[in-house]
């Protein structure tokens, strides 16, 4: 957020970590170049779970994910096709996702998605709508989450807009749930639309995982 909103106030927090994505291929390359820049790693975790996360203590005692092709929380999130971008950041949409898939959102969790809806677009090459229009029409439980999540964002944000917002995150809000209400859904996502809510089930940590079927 800091780096595609550096307009806003920085999120400080004590303990912050520090989270990264790479590709399957790249895992080696990048717990190797953490380890010579001092990071300690737990190579138990490590050992059991680097085909998907990567976990490092860096020097300054801050904790450091490394999410290896896709992030497992509520849901998983494929990170593949933003790692082919040339930012620093992941794609804005798979930020975004990534904290609107949270079936119950913290605190922080909603200051960063208004953050992002307040200084990003939606747009192509910003909050893409054909990304987050996929990801949600694949899966019925992503829509029913992060819909769900859109809708509540009024109550959530108290009105509060950031100040320097280049938009207002309850418009920007309203023109994702129109994206998600219109994108063609897939066949799975139509027949786990007619179970509704009853297999539906919460999970917001990093080291376990919970996929709607």
């Amino acid at each position: 957020m800091r780096v595609l909103c550096p307009g806003f106030p920085p999120r400080l927090r004590a303990g912050q970590d520090m989270d990264f994505a790479c590709s399957g291929k790249q895992r080696k390359e990048v717990a190797a170049y953490l380890e010579r820049a001092g990071c300690e790693p737990d190579r138990r975790f490590n050992n059991l779970n680097g085909d998907r996360q990567l976990y490092f203590n860096a020097p300054s005692g801050r904790p450091v994910d490394v999410m290896v092709n896709q992030l497992q929380m509520c849901h998983t999130l494929d990170l593949r096709p933003s790692l082919r971008n040339n930012s620093l950041t992941l794609d804005p949409a798979d930020l975004l996702l990534s904290k609107l898939q949270i079936v119950e959102l913290n605190p922080r969790t909603r200051t960063t998605s208004r953050t992002c809806l307040a200084g990003v677009p939606v747009a192509p090459g910003a909050i893409d709508p054909g990304r987050f229009g996929a990801v949600l029409a694949s899966d019925w439980g992503w829509w029913r989450t992060v819909t769900g999540n859109l809708r509540k964002l009024p109550g959530l944000v108290d009105g509060l807009v950031p100040a320097g917002a280049r938009f207002h995150p309850l418009t920007a809000a309203d023109e994702l749930l129109r994206v998600a209400d219109a994108v063609p859904k897939s066949m799975k996502w139509k027949v786990r639309s007619n179970i509704g809510d009853r297999s539906n089930g919460t999970s917001s940590r990093k080291k376990s995982s919970f996929t709607v079927p």
